[in-house]
């Protein structure tokens, strides 16, 4: 039988000074995993006293991101007037539809003392249908996503349906999404009903099926093939992947859509400042980069 690993992702690292970023998605070797267009491991690192995360306003049009604390809190404002500060375990789901813009920064409590940072930060496309909605915020509690456990593991649904259970986060196409942790010896199924499926091993060591999972890599699965991934030592483990989208999704600096051309109006539309501000953090904003950006899947 061939193995249940399908194609490996080495992600790019990116030093943004006091972290670092390992970007899987896009990659030249593939651009989504279901509706998952963008994957970002940041961290981990323990910032001074005194510092913080900066991350100015910006804008996103044409998809969801997906911010899920493992260590640290990240404050979140946006062009809705939006401001939450999110913790470990918990949820921020906000959809761009038609344009959005927002930061992300530590919180002002939290800088005298110095503060952690690790997360792990998606993207995903929204159907064509979808991509032109009005913008949206959520935040789901750590409290309000299921826990699934059972033979040394413990997996937290973040998005969709696993293992019987159902996380309340909004979904616009086919999604699962799961923060997966196995004690030494555990074990945990991934079954073969969504149409695309990935693994990234955050810490310690796993197999599938025998076949090893390297550290802070995308193992994207073969379709169709159920398999069991299993830990000796112990580890944690993200799942993502979903629907396969039919139609192929464009990826240009913080733009996202299904038409190149949408993303060159995005463009001239920050350039010319026609996107929303935000309300309370509008004294500032991070200016269209003048080279090629780092994160891009065309032309």
């Amino acid at each position: 039988m061939t193995g249940p690993i399908l194609q490996t992702l080495r992600p790019v690292g990116h030093n943004l000074g006091d972290f670092k970023v390992y970007r899987s998605l896009p990659s030249r070797e593939r651009t989504m995993v279901g509706p998952f267009v963008f994957f970002d491991q940041a961290g981990p690192a323990t910032l001074d006293a005194g510092t913080g995360i900066d991350v100015r306003p910006h804008p996103h049009i044409n998809l969801a991101t997906v911010t899920y604390m493992l260590k640290g809190r990240f404050e979140h404002r946006d062009s809705l007037g939006t401001v939450q500060v999110i913790e470990p375990g918990a949820v921020n789901l906000m959809t761009a539809g038609k344009g959005i813009v927002h930061s992300e920064r530590t919180p002002p409590e939290d800088r005298p003392g110095g503060s952690d940072i690790y997360a792990v930060q998606t993207w995903l496309a929204l159907p064509e249908a979808a991509e032109e909605m009005d913008p949206a915020f959520e935040h789901v509690p750590k409290a309000d996503l299921p826990i699934c456990s059972g033979a040394g593991a413990e997996a937290r649904i973040i998005m969709g349906s696993l293992w019987g259970q159902t996380a309340p986060v909004t979904t616009y196409a086919g999604t699962i999404y799961a923060d997966i942790h196995l004690s030494p010896g555990g074990s945990i199924p991934i079954d073969a009903e969504a149409d695309e499926r990935a693994l990234y091993l955050l810490e310690g060591e796993a197999s599938l099926d025998g076949e090893a999972l390297t550290p802070e890599t995308l193992a994207v699965l073969r379709p169709g093939q159920a398999t069991t991934v299993r830990s000796e030592n112990g580890a944690q483990i993200m799942l993502c992947g979903g629907e396969a989208f039919a139609s192929p999704r464009h990826v240009y600096w913080n733009f996202v859509s299904s038409r190149p051309e949408r993303i060159d109006q995005a463009i001239a539309d920050w350039k010319e400042e026609r996107f929303p501000i935000i309300p309370t953090d509008h004294d500032e904003r991070i200016p269209f980069p003048a080279g090629r950006p780092k994160t891009v899947s065309y032309p």
